[in-house]
């Protein structure tokens, strides 16, 4: 492992720059990773880890930082549900934790830090320093993993009836005798011009 201060340097570079969630999802890694036991999640114990996040905002692009855990290694799996929450999973015991900020870390990081007045400066110093017990609650949990969901992962590809789309890790939709990609099955992000 590397030093925090490590891990700044780190984050601030694949981040573009520091600030109080990059600090908060260093921190939740950390802290996730700790909680499992690993010594090395970016190392020695990098196979043995999944991490799911849960928001797509600054904390996320710290937590691969300190797990090794990216999307194109299907090691980090991403839900839009809008927290700053992340899910650690050790393949190797079958153990998951969810830890969550806790929303009332903001109010206690101005109670620690009154005299800093920019907000982003005062929860970066706060979120340096807390005990993880003040910034995060932490849960216990169970993920169930499907064989296609796992890294490394080889089957079989599938091509969609309505566009003609290679679809892979067992993503198609079957719809009566058509296989489907998930956009022609109707759930399309985006509409076609």
């Amino acid at each position: 492992m590397k030093t925090f201060e490590e891990y700044v340097q780190l984050a601030e570079a694949a981040h573009g720059h520091i600030c109080a969630g990059q600090i908060l999802g260093l921190r939740m890694a950390l802290h996730g990773v700790a909680l499992l036991g690993l010594e090395d999640p970016a190392g020695r114990d990098r196979k043995r880890l999944i991490t799911f996040v849960e928001i797509d905002r600054c904390a996320t692009d710290a937590i691969p930082v300190v797990t090794g855990c990216r999307l194109g290694k299907r090691a980090l799996k991403f839900r839009d549900f809008g927290k700053v929450a992340a899910t650690f999973c050790d393949l190797q015991t079958g153990r998951s934790v969810r830890v969550v900020a806790r929303e009332s870390s903001k109010a206690r990081a101005r109670e620690l830090f009154p005299e800093i007045a920019d907000k982003n400066r005062q929860q970066m110093q706060a979120y340096r320093e807390m005990p993880v017990d003040e910034i995060f609650d932490v849960q216990w949990v169970r993920v169930d993993l499907a064989p296609e969901d796992l890294p490394g992962y080889k089957g079989a590809r599938h091509v969609c009836d309505e566009c003609g789309e290679g679809i892979n890790f067992e993503r198609q939709v079957q719809s009566g005798e058509r296989t489907l990609c998930r956009a022609c099955a109707g759930e399309r992000y985006y509409t076609a011009l």
